[in-house]
């Protein structure tokens, strides 16, 4: 009995013929799909061979080779883009795919304000504020043991000390102050009580308040103790030896809050781009790929087709016949398609690495020496008055 021909040499793509249905709604792969499959079959030897594929697996070899080149080129391109997609928003309003990426300086802010925290000039960890009682005659102060609130259940780190002379606004004294010139009510009304720089900025020149600040600040660094402290492993002592009790107030972090990775601008939400696998980029749209990209794709496809005839056919490695037997070439198509498979994703993946941002500011930059080199060689024009 001759063996039926399974593909009739004509096909009529429909939606949901595919397996997965990813580009059923794309024009231009479904009016494609057809004319794909007619030259494939035709480059499998059709119809002078008979070929054991019905349209629908040419159609999910179609729409594989078409996902394959999609993923080929996005794996690329967020390689390429990771470092500054990176804790950028996710979901639809936000695919990235077709789509150019502009690299921006949001990593390396991102990176300044983790130094801006240990400087104290920002960053995103929080400062906290704690106090203690200096007491007087006592220098040395245990601040994990006195700041019992948050040392006792988690390590803190203290940042600021707040421990200085009095500013020196404090004791400016305004001359014309409470002398019945109706200035005690301006004194109360600006609300420095019985000190009267306000007044003094009403009622006198600038340069003498000036004049008068630089005067008992410069008396306090020359004719008194400088204020300061020393602190190491949270242990503080301070300068000089308090003649009085007083309350010194610093800032602190928590080691917690500060050392944890994931406690970032980029935490706390699964909507952020934070490694490879939730990189916002989907399946390509057929219609959107260039003729090269399909070209690949046709080839690609065909040898998915290649290898599904030479599995089918591998099913009986001989059929007998009349007096003798004939051998399958399953096992040769199956071996063409795995070579062929691969000499396309290498040749995809070096074009690829070649288009690369790194390589495509190599290639800028030899070629703007190239035009610097020709420049010194043009001769100046010659003026002629």
């Amino acid at each position: 009995m001759a063996q039926e021909v399974i593909w009739q040499g004509s096909s009529s793509f429909q939606s949901g013929d595919t397996p997965w249905g990813l580009y059923d709604s794309d024009n231009e792969f479904t009016s494609s799909a057809d004319k794909f499959a007619d030259w494939c079959a035709r480059r499998l030897g059709y119809p002078i061979m008979s070929v054991e594929l019905q349209s629908g697996s040419f159609y999910a070899c179609f729409e594989e080779s078409v996902t394959e080149y999609s993923a080929q080129v996005n794996q690329f391109n967020i390689k390429d883009n990771l470092l500054h997609l990176t804790g950028q928003a996710t979901g639809s309003n936000n695919n990235v795919t077709h789509k150019r990426v502009t690299p921006t300086m949001g990593r390396s802010v991102f990176l300044s304000k983790q130094y801006g925290t240990e400087v104290g000039v920002g960053g995103d960890v929080p400062y906290h504020t704690g106090s203690l009682t200096v007491e007087s005659g006592s220098q040395l102060y245990d601040l994990d043991k006195i700041w019992t609130d948050v040392s006792a259940s988690e390590a803190i780190e203290i940042k600021r000390i707040f421990y200085e002379a009095d500013p020196a606004m404090q004791r400016f004294y305004d001359p014309y102050a409470t002398t019945g010139y109706g200035t005690m009510n301006m004194v109360e009304g600006f609300g420095f009580g019985d000190y009267s720089p306000a007044v003094s900025f009403t009622l006198m020149p600038l340069f003498e308040d000036l004049l008068r600040v630089q005067a008992i600040e410069m008396n306090d660094a020359i004719r008194k103790s400088a204020y300061s402290f020393e602190l190491r492993n949270n242990k503080l002592r301070i300068f000089p030896n308090p003649e009085e009790d007083r309350t010194l107030h610093f800032e602190y972090v928590k080691v917690s809050e500060r050392d944890n990775p994931l406690i970032t601008q980029y935490s706390g939400s699964a909507d952020v781009v934070s490694d490879f696998s939730n990189v916002p980029y989907d399946n390509m749209e057929y219609q959107f790929i260039n003729d090269v990209g399909k070209q690949w794709i046709r080839k690609y496809g065909l040898a998915l087709c290649k290898e599904l005839l030479g599995i089918i056919r591998s099913k009986y490695a001989a059929i007998p016949i009349p007096n003798a037997e004939t051998t399958l070439d399953g096992d040769a198509l199956r071996a063409e398609a795995a070579a062929e498979k691969e000499a396309l994703i290498t040749q995809l993946r070096e074009i690829l690495e070649q288009t690369s941002r790194k390589a495509l500011l190599e290639a800028d930059k030899d070629e703007a020496q190239h035009l610097q080199e020709k420049l010194n060689k043009v001769p100046y024009p010659i003026y002629i008055g």
